[in-house]
Parts: structure tokens; sequence; C-alpha cells
């Protein structure tokens, strides 16, 4: 499927200080900026073209992915318009596919980029084809008998020719994730280094289900060849005031629980979980350039909306003192007074939903018909005046005289559209038409 594919590709071996980071754990990471996180083969895929908006636009979520991505053992990325291609592209460690057409990047890479075209890579040698443009020219149709479907599936799904098909990853319910030290550790500060990697994807988890945290344990196991006395490791719970999910904050607290510790014994791994967490209040995007004073008057916010966006952008329903259904309500400036004109009173309720235009009804032996016969429940409440309406934009006298109504008012019931809201008026020559303007809830 077209879009916006990240490809991330961790470290395939551990690095001098730590192992590196599995898939399901980045992906759980991921999950943060988009719900079309998938695993395929060694990499993570994540499709943010629909949430890039939401983080400050591509550019600022690219920068934000890659920098978190390569504290977490990341060590290649790719962008490109499907997965297939930005897994290809993280491969051969390309990393803009939207630097140009697609087919011209993808035409040349090597056949293994793509495990579908790799496995037949001898024969396609054979056939004289290096590249993966080299395949595309072969005739379809004999690529198709030849070798299995994958080849041609994969190979249309990369060019966004085909659909493709992801499982999504799900996010946990809980969180714990486990970091294995390459070397021993014997100052409790120096688990600062792999618990900020850990403190990273805890966040991730956070944001991702929109919860803040507000104690955590962290824990380290003892090396094996330890003293008995010193147990099998040990374990802090580190609390906040607040609910947060702020990465810089939670390892200031961690680092000053931290300092007060002396370890038993060299520790070798070390486990985050996250004990209490609760839903975080989200700070909503305002449409103002600065939030809004509790207890600010109405007035002074609408100026600054108007002045942000125009005053004949900014308005507010006013109502009329008018019998005639369509010049009940009209649109005003916000910052025009209301008028204090006593409102008209109706026999019959008034509907909740009123056409734009009356709609002409049919007759049947001088009765309306909608939907089937309508029976007439209450009524006639009559409805004249208009006729000291002159509108500036109104340029002929046919459209004038749609001003001055005179019309009867009836509430009607339909078996098939339920209760509604008809009126009969005079026509030319004494005839009479009916005409349905609303419906009740």
């Amino acid at each position: 499927m077209i879009g916006i594919w990240a490809a991330l590709l961790p470290h395939k071996t551990s690095t001098e200080s730590c192992t590196a980071i599995d898939l399901p754990s980045l992906a759980v990471w991921a999950l943060q900026f988009s719900p079309r996180v998938a695993v395929r083969e060694e990499v993570v895929l994540v499709e943010v073209g629909a949430s890039a908006r939401l983080f400050g636009g591509l550019s600022h979520l690219r920068g934000r992915i890659e920098s978190e991505a390569s504290e977490l053992g990341v060590e290649a990325f790719a962008w490109a318009p499907t997965g297939t291609a930005a897994l290809a592209l993280v491969r051969s460690r390309v990393v803009d596919g939207f630097a140009g057409p697609l087919p011209s990047i993808l035409d040349k890479l090597p056949l293994e980029m793509i495990t579908a075209v790799a496995r037949h890579q001898g024969t396609l040698h054979r056939l004289g084809s290096r590249t993966l443009g080299d395949v595309r020219k072969l005739p379809r149709g004999g690529l198709g008998r030849r070798f299995d479907k994958d080849l041609l599936h994969s190979l249309d799904q990369a060019y966004g020719l085909r659909p493709e098909v992801c499982e999504w990853q799900q996010l946990p319910e809980t969180f714990s994730a486990r970091l294995e030290f390459m070397f021993r550790v014997e100052n409790a500060m120096a688990l600062m280094f792999g618990a900020r990697r850990l403190l990273l994807q805890m966040s991730g988890w956070l944001a991702a289900r929109h919860m803040g945290v507000t104690s955590f344990t962290l824990r380290w196991a003892h090396d094996a060849m330890r003293a008995k006395t010193a147990g099998t490791g040990g374990e802090i719970t580190v609390r906040t005031a607040e609910p947060t999910q702020n990465v810089d904050h939670l390892g200031r607290l961690l680092s000053e629980h931290l300092s007060k510790v002396e370890l038993l014994a060299p520790a070798g791994d070390i486990e985050l979980l996250a004990s209490e967490t609760i839903p975080i209040k989200q700070e909503s995007k305002s449409l103002l350039p600065e939030t809004i004073r509790q207890g600010e008057a109405t007035s002074l916010v609408l100026e600054r909306v108007q002045a942000r966006l125009g005053k004949d952008r900014v308005v507010r329903p006013v109502l009329n003192a008018d019998h005639r259904p369509e010049w009940m309500q009209c649109w005003q400036g916000a910052e025009m007074a209301r008028p204090r004109a006593s409102l008209p009173c109706h026999e019959l309720p008034l509907p909740a939903w009123v056409l734009p235009e009356p709609l002409r009804l049919a007759e049947r032996e001088h009765r309306p018909i909608y939907q089937g016969q309508l029976q007439l429940l209450l009524g006639p409440d009559r409805v004249e005046g208009g006729w000291w309406h002159r509108e500036p934009s109104v340029a002929t006298s046919a459209t004038a005289g749609q001003l001055n109504v005179q019309r009867d008012y009836w509430i009607a019931l339909s078996r098939h559209a339920g209760v509604l809201w008809i009126f009969q008026r005079r026509l030319a020559e004494d005839e009479t038409g009916w005409f349905l303007h609303g419906l009740y809830a």
C-alpha cells in the first residue's frame, strides 16, 4: 500500500556495552507513532503517513524516530512509499526512497534485497539478471510459469502495484523489558546506561496507551559468581508526584535513587517494570497561539480568534422575531450585539430538522402523499408575512415573491417516514400545493 513507510533495522549482534534490542520490543516502542507497525523478517516497518501531522510534520517526526531509535540500538533506517521497498532499501543502506521515482531507485538494487527474488538468484543470474530492474524486464508470463508466485507478488508490492498484507503488532497491557550487559557492572550508577534505553521503551509504551507512570521498578540480577550473602539481585521502586511520560524526568529520578544504592555483587542484567500507571490528560492543540486563561471574557477570546481567522469566519447564530421558518435564525458577526427582540410563539411544536428548500408533495384526491398517504394530526397553524422584506441580493420579482409567505402548517404522520412538518400554500389561479418542510425526531 502506498504511504510513508519507515524501516528500522536493529544491530544484529550485541554492542560493546549491552545486547541488541529484540524486534518485538522495538515494535512496541514504535507503536507510539502509529498503530500500523509490523515486524517483517529482520526489520520493523512503521507506516506514519496518517499520523505525521500529529507530531509536527514528517520532517520533525522523522528526526525524532531516527534520534530515539538510534539510542535503542537501531543501526539503519530507510523511508519509502511501500513497506517492501523500505525493507529492500534498508538492507542496501539507501535511506531516502522519496529522492526520486520509486522504480528508478529500486531498479538499481541487487536481487538479494527482496527475499522472494533472492531465492531464485542463481537461476536469474544465468538469465542475465543482476538487479531488480533486470528481473522486471523479463516477460511476466514466463516468470509466472517458471518461478513461484511470491516472486511477482513481492516485486509488485515493492513497486506499489499490489496491496501489501501486514500483521499489525498489538500493544501489550503491561510493560516489562529486560537488558543484558556485555560486562559485569559493579557500580549502581553505571546501570543508568542500560536503564535509559529501557526508559525510552517504557515511554513509547506509555505514549501509545495514553498513560502516565506513577511508579516503576528497576531490578538487577547479580552475577552467578557472587558471594552467597549477596543474594540473587536487588530492586528499587521510584514514584512520581504526577503521571508522566518524560524520559529525562524519569531518568533524573532514577539516577537520584541509584546514587544511594550500593551493589552487593556485580550485576549482569537489568529489568524495568511499569508498576503503576493511570490515564494521562493530553494537551489539546489549541487554535489560539496561547492558552486561554480560565475565567477570561468570551468577547476577548473571540477577538483573538477573529484577528487570526478574519471577521467573516467567526459568526454566531441569532434568533429573529419572525414567524417564517427560513428567517427565524440568521448568522451575524461575533462582534455584533445580540438583538433583544421577543421571539414569536407557535401553536405547533417546531421540528428538529428543517429542509433547506421545501419539497413539493404529490397529491391524491387533494390529500398529500409522502411514502404513502399522510394523516393530518394537528393544525392548521397559519404563517403570514414578509411583504416588507427586501433583500439586496434578490434580483427578480419571482424570487422576491418567495419572501412573502402565506402558509398553513400541519403536523402529519407517515407510516414509513414518521412525523412530518408540512404546509399548504396558495399557488397561482387559486391552486394550492402541499410541501414538506421539516421532520420531527
